[in-house]
């Protein structure tokens, strides 16, 4: 079994930064692609940005230049940087992972969730 568990939300300032960290446990062969998305209250959930296991990055129009997507897989550990946030960043965000377990099937997970909020 596998358990992602996510770190870094809170309350800040326009203007501000956050880095917000999801960590693999359990039984893990590797990790394959990573993907953080967002959840704001009304809203469909989007994709924010995403690493696959080659390195190549994606993000949404509306934080490029401003977030960054990182891994480091010797620790089963992926980050996502934050900076320049804005008030429409404030959401919910979710790490998924896709990953392959010991018994060698893939799966797949999303983290409990971490708030932030952007605000003055």
């Amino acid at each position: 079994q596998v358990q992602l568990v996510e770190s870094g939300g809170g309350l800040v300032q326009p203007g501000g930064s956050l880095r917000l960290s999801c960590v693999a446990l359990g039984s893990i062969l590797s990790i394959n692609d990573i993907s953080w998305y967002r959840q704001a209250p009304g809203k469909e959930r989007e994709l924010v940005a995403a690493v696959s296991n080659d390195g190549s990055t994606e993000y949404a129009d509306s934080v490029k230049g401003r977030f960054a997507i990182s891994r480091d897989d010797a620790k089963y550990t992926n980050f996502l940087q934050m900076n320049n946030l804005k008030p429409d960043d404030t959401a919910v965000y979710y790490c998924y992972v896709k990953l392959t377990a010991w018994n060698h099937f893939n799966y797949d997970y999303w983290g409990q969730g971490t708030q932030v909020t952007v605000s003055s």
